[in-house]
């Protein structure tokens, strides 16, 4: 019987090779064959981790929620103010870098199969809203004096522009490019006043 440890290592494993997939054929290329084939093991061996294909996209999705989060998270903690904590926190999402228009294809992967797949529109829908919600505090912290209808449209707006661009970039990263994504972002926090001021990160 396989111990904890290497339980853990195999799903490491697993969950390695699924993001390298997903990068590099996108959702309609993830099958337990290609991820099984990029991990070096059997079919088999997947299907002891992930009970079929669902629990594989389910398990991916959660993986690009992990990375950005986290990412998220160490950017928010690292910032020295609620301004630039927000700037940071959405230049993160956007996708003005080869590795972050990867991610922005698989994010828009998971969105077009979340319309046939309840399961996946959950995921989908519950980890967008944590990040306006987190996105809501950061204005709500940068605007103290607006009242929270004010901070709540604005974080919906901020969100909607971030992952607009995001789709935009998966097929058009030429015309939405980093600069372009950068300027855009600029004028969406402009409208917040100076305390949203700074460099952007990232």
């Amino acid at each position: 019987m396989a111990s904890r440890r290497d339980r853990v290592d195999q799903r490491q494993r697993l969950s390695a090779a699924t993001w390298s997939v997903l990068a590099e054929r996108g959702l309609p290329g993830l099958t337990l064959r290609a991820v099984a084939e990029r991990a070096g093991c059997t079919t088999g061996m997947v299907l002891h981790t992930f009970a079929d294909k669902q629990a594989l996209l389910v398990h991916a999705r959660e993986l690009l929620h992990q990375r950005t989060g986290q990412r998220a998270d160490a950017l928010q903690a690292a910032a020295e103010t609620p301004g630039t904590a927000l700037r940071a926190v959405l230049f993160q999402a956007a996708a003005p870098t080869t590795e972050r228009q990867e991610e922005a294809r698989v994010w828009v992967g998971f969105l077009a199969a979340s319309l046939a797949d309840p399961v996946l529109a959950e995921l989908h829908r519950g980890y967008n809203r944590r990040f306006v919600d987190r996105v809501r505090g950061l204005v709500a912290a940068v605007r103290p004096d607006w009242p929270a209808a004010d901070c709540s449209s604005t974080a919906t707006g901020l969100v909607a522009l971030v992952e607009g661009l995001n789709t935009l970039t998966a097929v058009d990263p030429a015309t939405y490019s980093g600069a372009a994504q950068r300027a855009a972002l600029d004028a969406a926090l402009a409208r917040l006043g100076p305390a949203a001021a700074g460099h952007p990160s990232g």
